[in-house]
């Protein structure tokens, strides 16, 4: 996360454009008048924004946990992003990865570019870019798998039982995730040993021969331009997968995408990838987007997760 020019606009940058809609950090505009129709209620002490279907409890939607970028639960946008699910007739969890913690702002300089900027100007860039990389990292150090998965599990628990009814209706739980939330997705995804999925171990590391596994903890998942994702997360996957990318996405490398999704094809892994061209890091989430082409590729996102999602 520490590329200057990563999707200013878009929901998991750090940057702002003046005032945001709801003062989280990154946060871009929505229309006026715009208004999140769910509630942030808690469970194990968890923050937690819960959508449901217009018409529940008198038809029960299924369970999907929607897990978010770092510009975290109490965002506009993420909130409006819930509701677009609910009103397809999905009961939304999205829970606080981040124990009250979202992914940082740092400012960075607003004035015009200039063609052959000074001596000193380019310094005060490079030094705004270096204390805005450092920002994200220190946050990211904070943010591992081993502080995020038990939040997660501790919620998933809750929700088990709280909706029931949701979860019997989708034979499990379904999850969306976002940059960030794009690779606990993953995780969720995957058999994990007992000491990772309570937070005492790291995925990437060595398990004590003999450990038990656990999961996977949903039985379908989608993800968009996720963060940090590794060929291992992806691969470590088994249950049916949808992919949304970005071509050319230095968080979410070419590379890291095409040894992944050829390690799903090897082990029989039903999924489906697109790539999208034209669109920054985090365009499939809602946004303030000039570009009526990204506000279009937007949409083509959302369908073609939500299209998975019901067909699973």
């Amino acid at each position: 996360m520490a590329d200057v020019d990563i999707a200013t606009r878009a929901p998991e940058s750090d940057a702002q454009e003046g005032q945001t809609a709801s003062g989280i950090a990154g946060d871009t505009k929505v229309d006026q008048g715009a208004a999140s129709m769910g509630e942030i209620t808690k469970y194990n002490d968890i923050d937690v924004y819960v959508s449901k279907p217009q018409d529940y409890p008198h038809t029960s939607g299924k369970l999907l946990l929607l897990l978010t970028g770092g510009t975290g639960v109490h965002s506009t946008n993420n909130q409006l992003q819930a509701d677009k699910y609910a009103e397809e007739g999905f009961l939304v969890v999205m829970p606080d990865q981040f124990a009250g913690d979202p992914a940082p702002t740092t400012t960075t300089s607003t004035a015009p570019a200039e063609a052959h900027p000074s001596i000193i100007e380019q310094v005060k860039l490079g030094v705004a870019s270096v204390a805005k990389s450092f920002t994200i990292d220190m946050w990211l150090a904070r943010h591992t798998p081993e502080k995020v998965l038990p939040i997660l599990h501790a919620v998933i628990s809750s929700v088990k039982e709280e909706y029931a009814d949701a979860v019997s209706s989708g034979g499990g739980i379904y999850a969306v995730g976002y940059c960030f939330g794009a690779k606990y997705v993953l995780l969720l995804a995957a058999e994990l040993e007992k000491d990772v999925v309570s937070g005492q171990r790291a995925p990437e590391t060595q398990a004590e021969e003999g450990m038990v596994k656990q999961g996977p903890q949903i039985k379908c998942g989608a993800i968009a331009h996720g963060t940090q994702i590794t060929v291992s997360e992806l691969a470590g996957v088994s249950v049916p997968m949808c992919v949304v990318a970005v071509k050319e996405d230095s968080l979410f490398p070419d590379h890291v995408r095409e040894e992944g999704v050829e390690a799903m094809q090897k082990n029989g892994l039903e999924h489906e990838v697109k790539v999208y061209e034209g669109v920054p890091h985090g365009f499939a989430v809602l946004g303030d987007y000039a570009d009526e082409g990204i506000v279009g590729k937007q949409k083509d996102a959302f369908g073609q997760m939500l299209g998975w999602l019901k067909a699973h």
